[in-house]
């Protein structure tokens, strides 16, 4: 049920009888060794795959976001927070025209985080309308494991090196990077020094672990993303 799968009169017949989709949000950005778009697969592709079962629709992931502090990483293209969340706006606006009232924002980067505050504005502004926003990585359920499998993890770690967002005959260091830094201090550096500071973009970590226990990760990231689609989106009555 991807809206690029759909043409205009299957989404009409849709919303017929349901009025839920999924809008993911990702960041073109540096990711160490892995693919650049890292952040608009993952949020994508747990949306798609949470969605499926229940016939739920799934934008395309919008693939700029805000991450100006990765801007000496060829490649690494950042919006203005105004920019970012003026489209989202747009966006969200055109699906509540549509007739969809019940949005669930995946989100894929962190620095997208200004959306989150946003949407509770957006969804105050439009009565009838609904707006959840998810951080698929952080939600309670898949952070846990995360924890479980290996505390240390960040950005271009091994837990974001999937099967699907890792390149083909690239040989990634078996060593680890080292614990990741404060984010305070990450947080204070212009992007030349953060460039100097990170070297491979890696925050901190092992590059990779084994593919089973990163599949186990995976299905709990989509199962409760799922859940939350097929929640009580703030009713009282579930």
């Amino acid at each position: 049920m991807r809206i690029s799968d759909m043409n205009w009169m299957q989404v009409d017949e849709y919303l017929r009888r349901d009025d839920r989709a999924v809008l993911p949000l990702g960041s073109t950005e540096q990711h160490s060794f892995l693919r650049l778009t890292v952040d608009c697969i993952l949020p994508e592709r747990v949306a798609a795959e949470a969605a499926e079962p229940l016939g739920i629709p799934v934008f395309p992931v919008l693939p700029y976001g805000v991450t100006p502090y990765f801007r000496e990483y060829p490649g690494s293209i950042s919006l203005r927070v105004q920019t970012h969340l003026a489209v989202v706006s747009d966006i969200l606006d055109g699906m509540a025209h549509s007739g969809f009232r019940r949005i669930l924002i995946c989100n894929g980067h962190g620095g997208n985080g200004a959306v989150q505050q946003f949407a509770t504005e957006w969804a105050a502004d439009h009565p009838g309308c609904r707006v959840i926003f998810h951080n698929w990585w952080n939600a309670p359920r898949t952070w846990a494991k995360v924890q479980e499998l290996d505390p240390v993890a960040s950005h271009g770690s091994w837990m974001e090196n999937f099967p699907w967002t890792r390149l083909p005959g690239i040989e990634l260091p078996k060593a680890t990077k080292g614990p990741v830094p404060p984010m305070d201090t990450i947080r204070a550096l212009d992007p030349k020094a953060l460039r100097a500071f990170l070297g491979d973009g890696n925050f901190g970590g092992l590059y990779e672990r084994p593919d089973d226990e990163l599949q186990a990760l995976w299905q709990i990231a989509v199962d409760e993303t799922r859940a939350l689609l097929d929640g009580s989106w703030g009713s009282p009555a579930s």
